[in-house]
């Protein structure tokens, strides 16, 4: 069987992409004194771009386990940055909040990841960054729509 050794495919790429992020973001905000893991802002970036947001829906929008959100969230919540309410449609279900606090962190987190996005974005004509931007946006709803669809699959067939 023959293995391919590419490397500088959609998937490698992205991931690639997604790792330095995430070293980045880690380093940049340990240089200014925030005090968070890349788990625990990604936590607040999401809560704040999505609103209240139900555990388990979080967890699967950040491709976590519960229990591994449940624990960052709970270090978030003992740092005062999120509240977990009951769900005002389900009240088994824990909606994720941003506090004021957790507000004033992600503000100070804002003009690091707007850096990153600079330092990524170097050297790229503006036009063709917004079509980079557009293109993997169809990438992401092609592949969340064939997700969609092997899930459908799945429940016709239980």
């Amino acid at each position: 069987m023959q293995t391919s050794t590419e490397t500088e495919t959609f998937g490698f790429i992205v991931n690639d992409i997604s790792r330095l992020i995430r070293a980045e973001m880690d380093r940049r905000t340990t240089e200014a004194g925030l005090g968070l893991t890349t788990g625990e802002g990604r936590v607040l970036l999401n809560v704040r771009r999505f609103g209240p947001t139900r555990q388990n829906l979080l967890a699967e929008r950040l491709g976590v386990e519960a229990m591994t959100l449940s624990g960052l969230v709970d270090r978030l919540e003992s740092k005062g940055y999120v509240e977990r309410q009951p769900d005002p449609a389900d009240r088994r279900a824990k909606l994720v909040t941003l506090t004021d606090e957790g507000e004033a962190v992600v503000c100070g987190m804002e003009p690091i990841t707007a850096a990153i996005r600079a330092d990524a974005a170097r050297g790229i004509d503006p036009d063709d960054w917004q079509l980079l931007l557009a293109v993997l946006k169809v990438a992401r709803n092609n592949l969340m729509a064939a997700r969609a669809e092997a899930q459908s699959a799945e429940s016709a067939a239980a």
